[in-house]
C-alpha cells in the first residue's frame, strides 16, 4: 500500500520549491526573473455553482459526489469564452504569460482527452476549449502556461477510494494505474498543443508530471514543483532565485458571484510593485463566469492595472532589485545605473501638487537626471505658467528629489495609484544592507516575547531595531489585514540580538523584525503565530 499527502491552491502553500530535482534551463528561469507578471485563469465545471473549485468534493456526501460528477457536465456550456479578448487584455496589463487550468483536483479535463469522458468535449460546449486558449494566447504574443493537478478526485471516485487531501491510500496496482493515467494526460498536453512555455503543478505526486513534461518539452519552465511559489502572499524580503506569487484578484480562485471581496486596483498594482522590488513575478488570478466571460469587476481591475502599466511599464519590465527594496512607502527597482523610486500610498497626492522625498539609500552620480514616468514635466493642463519641472539636491543624509504630479489620468483629476520617479545615473548610498532575521515568539495568553537578530551589522551605523505586528486571520485574509503596529525602537545587543514584550494580543498574529540603517527601515521576513 502507498499513501501521499497533498497541498493545493486554497491551502497554506508558502514554498513549493523543495523538489528533488530541477531541470529548468537557466535561460528560462532568467526569463521569469525579468518578467513582471502573468495571468492565472482558474476555470472548471463547478463554476456553474459559484463555489470553491474542486475542494467541495472532500468530505462530500455520496449524493453530492454522484450529482457533481454526473450531472454538472451536462449543463456546462462556456459559449461566451473569448480567450483572444482575455489575452489582449492581459497583454495590455503587462502580463507576459497566461497559465490556464487544464485540470484541477476534481479531475475534469478542459481538453479533448482520450483518457476519460469527464472532459469539456462531452459537455454541451463540445469543443476543445484548451486549444482555443493556446491559439489565442500565442496570437497575442504571450507565453503559454498550463496548470495541471496530478490529484484527480474523479479517478478516486471511480475506484471507490475516499476523496482526501492528506491520506490517499492506494494498493500497488492502483498506484501504477494512477501514475499511468497521469502520464498519459501529460503526454497529451505536451504533444498535442505545440510548444508549452510554463507549467504549474499543483498537488501530489508531482514527480511523474515533472519527468514526463521535461522529457517531452525540455525547455518548459516548471514553476510550482521546482521553484518557490509563495501563495496568496509575498515574501517578506527580496529573494535572489526566481519566484512567483499566485494571488487572487478577490478571495476566490474560481468565479464566486456572491460573498466575494475584490481587491482594489491600487492594492493589486501595489502587489505588482512589491513583487518586482523583491525580484519576483506576480501571477494574478481571475476566474471566468460559467458562460466563459470575465466578471465586470475583474475586467475593470485588469484595465486599471493596464492604465498604470501603460504609463510606468519600464519600472517593472526587465528590472532588478535595488540594494534595498523599499524606504517606507517608496519601493525601488533598478535597471543598470537607473533607479525607479515608486511612490505608493499616493491617493492624496493631488494633480498639480509638488512633493519632495529624501531617498536615504541613493546618492547622485555623474549626469544624474530626474523625471516622472509618463509625463514630460514641462506643462500641465490648464495651468500654462506653472513650474512642473523635476529637480534634485544631494544632502548629507540622502538625495532630495522634488517632482510635480502633472498628468491627468482620470476625469476627476484623482488618479490614486503609484507615481514613479526615474533617477538616471545614480549610485547606492549603502554598500550592503544589514541582514535582519525575525526570530521566534513565545506567547502566553495575550502577551508575547518577540525576538530577532542582526547579521553583518558591524560598521554599518546600525544600533536600533523594533518589530511590527498585527492580527492574523488566515492566509487569504492577510491581504485584507489591519495596518501594522510598530513597537518602539530599542538598542541592539553587541551580538545582534534584540527582543521585546508586547501585550493585548489576539489569538493569532503575524510579526516581523525591523532594523534601522542610515534612517532606513530594513525588514526581516514575516512569521505567524496562529
Amino acid at each position: 500500500m502507498s499513501t501521499y499527502a497533498a497541498f493545493a491552491q486554497n491551502d497554506v502553500v508558502k514554498d513549493a520549491g523543495n523538489s528533488n530535482y530541477n531541470l529548468n534551463k537557466p535561460e528560462r528561469e532568467d526569463w521569469l526573473k525579468n518578467t513582471d507578471a502573468g495571468l492565472f485563469i482558474h476555470f472548471g465545471v463547478d463554476a456553474q455553482l459559484g463555489i470553491v473549485i474542486s475542494h467541495s468534493l472532500v468530505g462530500a456526501s455520496n449524493d453530492y459526489l454522484e450529482r457533481y460528477f454526473n450531472e454538472l457536465p451536462k449543463t456546462f456550456n462556456p459559449n461566451k469564452f473569448n480567450p483572444y479578448e482575455i489575452a489582449q487584455l492581459a497583454k495590455l496589463a503587462g502580463m507576459k504569460y497566461i497559465i490556464f487550468t487544464t485540470k484541477h483536483h476534481s479531475g475534469f479535463c478542459m481538453w479533448d482527452t482520450k483518457t476519460t469522458d469527464y472532459n469539456i468535449t462531452k459537455t454541451p460546449y463540445k469543443k476543445d476549449l484548451l486549444k482555443e486558449f493556446v491559439d489565442a494566447t500565442r496570437a497575442a504574443g504571450l507565453e503559454v502556461g498550463f496548470y495541471f493537478s496530478p490529484e484527480d478526485f474523479n479517478f478516486l471516485y471511480k475506484h471507490q477510494i475516499p476523496i482526501s487531501r492528506t491520506n490517499v491510500i492506494l494498493d500497488a496496482a492502483t498506484r501504477k494505474e494512477y501514475d499511468d493515467y497521469t502520464r498519459k494526460q501529460c503526454e497529451e498536453l505536451m504533444k498535442n498543443y505545440g510548444k508549452i512555455d510554463v507549467l504549474f503543478i499543483d498537488g501530489e505526486p508531482k514527480e511523474v508530471v515533472k519527468q514526463t513534461c521535461w522529457q517531452l518539452q525540455p525547455n518548459i519552465l516548471i514553476t510550482r514543483g521546482a521553484i518557490q511559489t509563495p501563495e496568496q502572499t509575498l515574501p517578506g524580503k527580496s529573494i535572489t532565485p526566481p519566484w512567483l506569487s499566485p494571488i487572487t484578484i478577490g478571495t476566490a480562485w474560481q468565479y464566486q458571484p456572491t460573498n466575494e471581496r475584490y481587491k482594489s486596483g491600487t492594492q493589486l498594482i501595489d502587489l505588482l510593485i512589491e513583487a518586482r522590488s523583491k525580484g519576483g513575478s506576480l501571477l494574478l488570478n481571475v476566474g471566468p463566469k460559467a458562460n466563459g466571460e470575465l466578471d465586470a469587476e475583474q475586467e475593470g481591475r485588469l484595465r486599471e492595472i493596464a492604465a498604470w502599466y501603460f504609463i510606468n511599464h519600464e519600472c517593472v519590465d526587465s528590472v532588478k532589485s535595488w540594494v534595498i527594496n523599499k524606504e517606507n512607502n517608496i519601493y525601488f527597482t533598478a535597471k543598470g545605473a537607473d533607479l525607479y523610486a515608486i511612490i505608493t500610498e499616493a491617493a492624496d497626492w493631488k494633480e498639480g501638487d509638488r512633493k519632495a522625498f529624501t531617498l536615504y539609500s541613493v546618492k547622485a552620480g555623474t549626469n544624474t537626471r530626474v523625471s516622472v514616468l509618463g509625463q514630460n514635466s514641462k506643462n500641465i493642463e490648464y495651468k500654462p505658467n506653472m513650474d512642473v519641472s523635476c529637480n534634485y539636491k544631494q544632502t548629507t543624509t540622502g538625495l532630495l528629489v522634488s517632482v510635480v504630479k502633472a498628468q491627468r489620468i482620470y476625469d476627476d483629476h484623482r488618479w490614486p495609484n503609484a507615481v514613479v520617479i526615474k533617477l538616471e545615473n545614480v549610485l547606492p548610498a549603502i554598500d550592503e544592507p544589514v541582514t535582519v532575521v525575525t526570530g521566534d515568539a513565545i506567547q502566553v495568553g495575550n502577551r508575547a516575547v518577540l525576538s530577532g537578530k542582526l547579521y553583518n551589522f558591524k560598521g554599518k551605523d546600525v544600533t536600533q531595531a523594533r518589530f511590527a505586528y498585527r492580527s492574523y486571520k488566515g492566509i487569504i485574509e492577510t491581504l485584507y489585514a489591519d495596518k501594522w503596529t510598530f513597537t518602539p525602537w530599542q538598542n541592539v545587543n553587541p551580538d545582534g540580538r534584540f527582543k521585546i514584550n508586547i501585550t493585548n494580543l489576539k489569538a493569532g498574529f503575524e510579526y516581523k523584525a525591523i532594523a534601522k540603517q542610515r534612517s532606513i527601515a530594513i525588514e526581516g521576513g514575516t512569521k505567524v503565530v496562529n
